[in-house]
C-alpha cells in the first residue's frame, strides 16, 4: 500500500511538471528590431515613431513570443553594405537597410505559409520613420486600429497578435546562445526537490516497516 501511494505521488509530480514545461501562453506578432553592432537589440519604440539614420539596420520578425525578453530575434547577418551595395546614395535621401524574416511554419498562422526570408534597402526622405521606409518596400502593410503592425508584404493574410498556446521549442526559450534557462536541459529545481522528498518519505516508511516487523 505503502509503496502503490509513492508511487502514484511520483507519477504526479512527474505529470505536472512535464505540462508545465510543454506549454506557454504567447502572442504572434512582428517584433521590430535594431541592430548594433553585430547584435539585435529590441526595438524601444514602434516602427511609426521611431525615425532611423542613414546607414542604420533594422529588422523585423514574424513569431509566436511569450514578451520582448523571450522574442525570437531577425535571422541572418547581412550587414548594411551587404543590403544597399545595389542602392546608391542620393543628395536629400538617407538609406535603411531592412531585414524581414517571416518566421517558420511552426509559427504561421493556420492555413498560411510564411515566406522566405529577404534584405531590402529603402532610400527616403532624412526625416522618414522606419514605418514610412517599410512601406517603400514591403507592401502591402496591414495595421490594426491601434496602430499595431499585424502584415508586412501581405503576410500573414489575418490575425493580429492574438494569444496562442505554444510549445517550448529552443528558439523561443532560447532566443540566443546567452540566453538559458535552468529548464532547458533537465528537470526543474521544483521537480528535483519534489522527487527527493518522495525517496526521502519512501524510505522513512520503509524503515519503520522493518523496524515494526
Amino acid at each position: 500500500m505503502i509503496r502503490r501511494t509513492l508511487i502514484l505521488l511520483l507519477a504526479s509530480l512527474l505529470l505536472c511538471a512535464g505540462a508545465g514545461q510543454a506549454q506557454a501562453a504567447g502572442y504572434r506578432y512582428w517584433s521590430f528590431w535594431e541592430r548594433d553592432g553585430g547584435h539585435w537589440v529590441y526595438a524601444t519604440q514602434g516602427p511609426s515613431l521611431a525615425r532611423p539614420s542613414d546607414g542604420d539596420v533594422q529588422g523585423f520578425r514574424f513569431a509566436v513570443s511569450e514578451d520582448s525578453a523571450n522574442a525570437a530575434r531577425p535571422r541572418g547577418t547581412a550587414d548594411f553594405a551587404t543590403i544597399c551595395a545595389k542602392t546608391p546614395a542620393q543628395d536629400g535621401r538617407k538609406r535603411v537597410a531592412l531585414v524581414l524574416d517571416f518566421g517558420t511554419p511552426a509559427d504561421a498562422p493556420d492555413g498560411e505559409t510564411p515566406p522566405a526570408a529577404r534584405t531590402a534597402c529603402a532610400r527616403v526622405s532624412p526625416d522618414a520613420t522606419t514605418a514610412e521606409a517599410l512601406a517603400a518596400v514591403a507592401e502591402p502593410l496591414r495595421y490594426d486600429t491601434n496602430a499595431l503592425l499585424c502584415a508586412i508584404a501581405g503576410y500573414p493574410e489575418k490575425g493580429c497578435g492574438e494569444q496562442v498556446s505554444q510549445k517550448r521549442t529552443p528558439e523561443h526559450s532560447r532566443p540566443t546562445a546567452e540566453r538559458k534557462s535552468p529548464s532547458d536541459d533537465g528537470p526543474s529545481l521544483g521537480l528535483v526537490a519534489g522527487i527527493a522528498v518522495v525517496v526521502l518519505l519512501g524510505g522513512a516508511a520503509i524503515w519503520q516497516v522493518r523496524r515494526r516487523g
